[in-house]
């Protein structure tokens, strides 16, 4: 196994990431959700062992990664060539990819826009986006809100306050229950929140164009994968699943939105079967 952990600069980014190298096996592409960071499936991982390599980036906003450039590298556009660019300085022409919730969206743009470099897509809690402008307008105002209650917890210095307030939405479940939730909390911390503020006005998902009509003609295997408590994100896959045949959808039980930390080992035993 080699472990490579450093922050590569590819202009307009500087990637902060972590490659986890054993030979002759596949690569596993992670990406986190917002307020997530390069640590996200570190217990996945762990569980999963030297059965894949794996590689786990922080996103435009997160963790270490900076954004060399302006505003607009923040967009899904940019950031899905960023994240092209990087396979190809790690010479990785093929991969598996795991994305959740807004990595996740992210991770469908990769998916249809550069389907040759996907093996197999695991999609955790995500949507195409939004299907027209009246919504997307509407969730542009809804994401300005938070933006605006993030930058004011910001001057008041109570971070923490935000957290509790995004992890009260009741697609989340019971997730502030879970013995890990304050581990959680920690990592989220170490994000600054002036950067998440960019990625939330930027690569949020009434910013993101809908992939809808992509979608349909989607040609990679898709794993959609959702909490049974998340019923919104229940019903966003079914119709995912009605309008493309290549996609397939499991609802995992005991969890909300956050499958991966929820119910860790159901979510490890779908991945290995899926992608062996």
């Amino acid at each position: 196994m080699t472990l490579l952990t450093v922050s590569l600069i590819n202009q307009p980014y500087n990637f902060h990431y972590s490659f986890v190298k054993n030979p002759g096996k596949s690569v596993i592409l992670f990406l986190h959700g917002f307020m997530g960071k390069i640590d996200e499936f570190d217990e996945a991982i762990q569980l999963l062992g030297d059965n894949f390599s794996y590689l786990t980036l922080d996103l435009p906003g997160h963790g270490k990664t900076k954004v060399l450039a302006g505003d607009e590298y923040y967009k899904i556009e940019n950031t899905a060539q960023g994240i092209i660019d990087l396979l190809d300085q790690l010479e990785i022409q093929k991969c598996y990819l795991v994305g959740y919730s807004m990595g996740g969206r992210l991770g469908i743009y990769l998916t249809l826009h550069f389907p040759e470099r996907f093996i197999k897509v695991i999609i955790e809690s995500a949507s195409p986006g939004l299907k027209n402008n009246t919504e997307r307008l509407a969730r542009v105002r809804q994401d300005y809100q938070i933006a605006r209650k993030l930058i004011r917890m910001i001057e008041l210095n109570d971070f923490k306050f935000f957290l509790d307030y995004w992890y009260n939405q009741g697609i989340f479940g019971n997730l502030k229950n879970h013995p890990h939730y304050s581990d959680m909390l920690t990592s989220r911390l170490e994000n600054d929140p002036l950067h998440l503020v960019k990625s939330l006005q930027f690569l949020g998902t009434g910013y993101q164009p809908s992939l809808w009509d992509k979608f349909r003609e989607n040609q990679v295997t898709l794993l959609l994968l959702v909490g049974e408590y998340d019923q919104k994100f229940i019903d966003i896959n079914t119709i995912m699943c009605e309008v493309n045949q290549s996609s397939q959808m499991q609802i995992i039980s005991q969890a909300g939105h956050n499958i991966h930390l929820e119910n860790t080992v159901e979510f490890v035993e779908h991945l290995q079967n899926f992608f062996d």
